[in-house]
């Protein structure tokens, strides 16, 4: 049950930094909540998919400069991917992606910042 509830909490808090970042005008526009609520589920599904496949290759964003400009091109491409399967959300091509991609990292940082002052910590 405390998994299903994990999820739950993970998936509201991402669902409203995608709402947040879209508001904000930021290379990402969702129509709705429930259209965030979707894509962050699409989101994770595709992170999911290419961690994976970059395993199998045996590439690993790494650590430092490189792995965090790494990270952030594998991320702008999840929301590129994420933005075909998701009615209701719109990426501004890939400038537009690499803003939401920070913006996104940014709001996280700060909601979840939020979250733990109050007692709440999401885990997935």
């Amino acid at each position: 049950m405390a998994t299903i509830l994990n999820f739950v909490v993970w998936l509201v808090v991402a669902a409203l930094v995608i709402w947040i970042v879209s508001r904000l005008k930021l290379g990402l526009t969702v129509s709705g909540f429930g259209a965030a609520i979707i894509a962050a589920l699409a989101i994770a599904v595709v992170t999911a998919v290419i961690v994976w496949l970059l395993g199998l290759l045996g590439i690993a964003a790494g650590a430092g400069i490189v792995g965090g400009i790494v990270g952030l091109i594998i991320a702008a491409v999840v929301l590129l991917l994420a933005d075909r399967f998701v009615p209701g959300m719109q990426v501004k091509g890939f400038t537009g992606a690499i803003i939401a991609a920070i913006a996104i990292a940014v709001v996280s940082w700060i909601v979840l910042w939020l979250l733990s002052l109050i007692g709440i910590v999401p885990t997935m």
